[in-house]
């Protein structure tokens, strides 16, 4: 190859590449330009409620999330339960089992990601940070940026919509009223009352003792 060609050829690759990158850049841009729509999380208004739990009492039973479920979905199906239990099997107690639900961020990641605004705070049902699926793009924007593992949105395979718990704000297939102001299926099912609803907390503390002396005579520490 002479000189001529060579320098013609990687002059014709440099210019490839130069669109390539730039054309990569675009996107970054819009990208973010899409994401700086989403909420600002620091204008959020704190949660009128939250649910704590006590990993002592629970006993890995699923019945929370089996409720869940069956008061959103209207079907028993743990892979759609907007609250998960995980189990350890090489843990000892009390680590063996713990209890994932929705913290109701006070700078909630999810909401910010979410490009399309499906994630939203619910104003009507204490400022609970929930889904509306029916603006649900599906890119699981929100699923990927909740900082704990695992994440508390989750992805409604059935459906194709992300959903994380409402507190039992829409629960089409319970007759109960739920929200802040009602009640919630995993806290009336819970056959062990280890998952409880408070309407505020105390330094990010959502695990909580539920136990009274009672239980320590079942051989249950009691603090």
């Amino acid at each position: 190859m002479n000189k001529s060609i060579a320098s013609s050829y990687n002059k014709s690759i440099s210019r490839r590449d130069f669109m390539k990158y730039s054309g990569l850049v675009i996107i970054a841009v819009g990208c973010g330009g899409l994401c700086a729509g989403g909420a600002d999380a620091g204008s959020v208004p704190r949660s009128q409620g939250y649910l704590v739990v006590d990993t002592k009492k629970c006993q890995g039973c699923l019945t929370c999330m089996l409720a869940c479920s069956l008061a959103h979905e209207g079907e028993a199906n743990l892979s759609l339960a907007r609250i998960q239990v995980l189990q350890n099997p090489f843990e000892k107690f009390p680590y063996d089992i713990s209890q994932q639900q929705c913290r109701q961020c006070a700078e909630p990641a999810c909401l910010t990601a979410c490009p399309s605004g499906a994630l939203h705070v619910d104003a009507a049902n204490g400022n609970v940070r929930t889904v509306d699926s029916s603006k649900c793009i599906g890119c699981k924007a929100c699923v990927q940026a909740c900082p704990y593992d695992p994440g508390r949105s989750v992805w409604n395979f059935v459906e194709s919509h992300a959903q994380k718990c409402d507190l039992c704000g829409d629960t089409p297939h319970w007759s109960e009223q739920g929200g802040v102001k009602g009640k919630q299926a995993c806290v009336e099912l819970c056959p062990m009352k280890a998952i409880a609803f408070r309407d505020k907390i105390f330094f990010d503390r959502y695990e909580v003792n539920l136990r009274d002396k009672n239980w320590a005579a079942l051989g249950y520490p009691r603090f």
